[in-house]
C-alpha cells in the first residue's frame, strides 16, 4: 500500500520490524521498529523510556518524509542501539 500511495505522490514512512519484506514490496521510505510483538515501543521499560522510544520513531519517521529518494532507503540513524 505504501508504494500506491507514493505513487499518487504523497509521501510515506513505512515503519516495519522486518527490513527485508519492506524491501520486497517496495517500500521507499523505511524505518525499523522495535520488535516484531512490539514495534512502536518495550513494555519492559518505563513510561518515560517509552515515551523516548516513541518520539525517536516519530522523529525518524518525520526525517524520512521529507528526504528526497530516488531508491529504496533505510532511515535508522542508531535508535536501536539500547533498545
Amino acid at each position: 500500500m505504501a508504494k500506491e500511495i507514493e505513487r499518487a505522490g504523497i509521501p510515506v514512512a513505512h515503519i516495519c520490524t522486518i527490513i527485508p519484506i519492506s524491501l520486497t514490496v517496495g517500500a521507499n521510505r523505511i524505518v525499523p521498529a522495535v520488535a516484531i510483538p512490539y514495534p512502536l515501543g518495550d513494555p519492559h521499560k518505563n513510561a518515560q523510556e517509552e515515551k523516548s522510544i516513541r518520539r525517536t520513531l516519530i522523529d525518524q519517521s518525520l526525517a524520512a518524509l521529507s528526504a528526497q529518494v530516488d531508491k529504496q532507503t533505510v532511515f535508522d540513524l542508531g535508535r536501536n542501539k539500547g533498545v
